[in-house]
């Protein structure tokens, strides 16, 4: 699922597991040859907000 930067202050690490982020490229890797503007965020072409892309631990409790 992909959630705004803001959700960094409700974090349970219990709960969720962070995979990836994205912005222009991936903010876990940076910027490699491989994900160069693969990550964009944008929206009819306007680059939008970064995202984290969390997994739940625990889909089914």
């Amino acid at each position: 699922m992909g959630v705004p930067i803001t959700f960094m202050d409700k974090f349970n690490p219990e709960q969720f597991e962070i995979i990836d982020g994205l912005n222009p490229h991936s903010m876990i890797h940076g910027v490699t040859k491989e994900t160069k503007g693969l990550y964009l965020t944008t929206v009819n072409g306007n680059r939008k907000f970064a995202r984290i892309i969390i997994k739940n631990k625990r889909p089914f409790i």
